[in-house]
Protein backbone atom coordinates (compact mmCIF):
# COMPACT_ATOMS: atom_id res chain seq x y z
CA UNK A 1 0.00 0.00 0.00
CA UNK A 2 1.49 3.38 -1.00
CA UNK A 3 2.21 5.93 1.69
CA UNK A 4 0.36 9.22 1.26
CA UNK A 5 2.16 12.25 2.65
CA UNK A 6 -0.01 15.31 3.07
CA UNK A 7 0.97 18.69 4.36
CA UNK A 8 -0.96 20.09 7.28
CA UNK A 9 -2.83 22.42 4.93
CA UNK A 10 -3.79 19.61 2.52
CA UNK A 11 -5.03 17.43 5.36
CA UNK A 12 -7.10 20.30 6.78
CA UNK A 13 -8.68 21.06 3.40
CA UNK A 14 -9.41 17.35 2.87
CA UNK A 15 -11.13 17.24 6.27
CA UNK A 16 -13.12 20.37 5.36
CA UNK A 17 -14.25 18.72 2.11
CA UNK A 18 -15.33 15.55 3.93
CA UNK A 19 -17.23 17.43 6.63
CA UNK A 20 -18.89 19.71 4.07
CA UNK A 21 -20.10 16.71 2.08
CA UNK A 22 -21.61 15.11 5.17
CA UNK A 23 -23.24 18.36 6.30
CA UNK A 24 -24.57 19.00 2.80
CA UNK A 25 -26.07 15.53 2.46
CA UNK A 26 -27.66 15.44 5.90
CA UNK A 27 -28.52 19.11 6.30
CA UNK A 28 -31.13 19.86 3.66
CA UNK A 29 -34.03 18.25 1.78
CA UNK A 30 -33.59 18.97 -1.93
CA UNK A 31 -30.50 18.29 -4.03
CA UNK A 32 -30.03 21.96 -4.87
CA UNK A 33 -30.23 22.99 -1.21
CA UNK A 34 -27.77 20.22 -0.29
CA UNK A 35 -25.25 21.36 -2.88
CA UNK A 36 -25.49 25.03 -1.94
CA UNK A 37 -25.31 24.28 1.78
CA UNK A 38 -22.27 22.02 1.29
CA UNK A 39 -20.48 24.70 -0.75
CA UNK A 40 -21.38 27.35 1.81
CA UNK A 41 -20.01 25.19 4.64
CA UNK A 42 -16.82 24.54 2.67
CA UNK A 43 -16.39 28.28 2.13
CA UNK A 44 -16.83 28.90 5.84
CA UNK A 45 -14.24 26.23 6.59
CA UNK A 46 -11.75 27.85 4.20
CA UNK A 47 -12.29 31.26 5.79
CA UNK A 48 -11.75 29.72 9.24
CA UNK A 49 -8.62 27.84 8.08
CA UNK A 50 -6.98 30.94 6.62
CA UNK A 51 -8.17 33.21 9.43
CA UNK A 52 -6.87 30.97 12.18
CA UNK A 53 -3.67 30.34 10.22
CA UNK A 54 -2.96 34.05 10.01
CA UNK A 55 -3.91 34.53 13.65
CA UNK A 56 -1.40 31.85 14.67
CA UNK A 57 1.24 33.32 12.34
CA UNK A 58 0.83 36.83 13.74
CA UNK A 59 0.61 35.59 17.32
CA UNK A 60 3.79 33.57 17.02
CA UNK A 61 5.81 36.65 16.25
Amino acid sequence: MPIVKLTHFEATVLLAVAISIVLGVTGRKTDRERLLYGLKCFGYFLVAIFGLGWLMYLGHG
